[in-house]
């Protein structure tokens, strides 16, 4: 039975991990390409405070349950599908630390052309292309462990 919930919450945490980065992305950057400072700034507020709240926790336990998981069902870290799902892992939390910064300094960027009511300046843009190029493979990386959990190839 413990193996059964500690799964249950290892998938729940991935689903709100992926979900959230999903959502996150998809209105910050379609917020973001209006060009309009109030809007992307409550976006972006949003986006942030979402990723603080639900992306760093899970991001934090998503390995320690599969790490249990592993223990519990009896194969060892070194199995390669659980290897290159950890290895992935790091990638997308290696690209995603920087996009929060990233995401903090679009926030600030944002509520001051709204105060200022002035457009949003080319840093911001720039900003968010760098975010993106950081995103695509945080991605792909997180696509592939879902992939391997349900593959599992030898």
């Amino acid at each position: 039975m413990e193996y059964l919930i500690v799964k249950w919450l290892h998938v729940l945490s991935s689903t709100l991990l992926f979900g959230t980065g999903i959502g996150s992305a998809w209105y910050l950057l379609f917020t973001s390409v209006t060009r309009q400072p109030a809007a992307t700034a409550i976006v972006v507020r949003r986006v942030v405070w979402a990723d603080w709240c639900f992306t760093a926790t899970t991001m934090v336990f998503q390995p320690l349950s599969g790490a249990y998981l592993a223990h519990l069902a009896g194969m060892p870290l070194s199995t390669r599908w659980i290897a290159w799902s950890f290895a992935l892992y790091a990638l997308a939390g290696l690209c995603w630390l920087p996009v929060v910064g990233l995401q903090m300094r679009m926030r600030d960027i944002a509520e001051a052309a709204t105060a200022a009511g002035e457009p949003l300046p080319a840093r911001y843009f720039r900003l968010l292309k760098v975010w993106t190029v950081l995103g695509v493979p945080a991605f792909l990386a997180l696509v592939a462990v879902f992939w391997l959990m349900v593959a599992k190839p030898a």
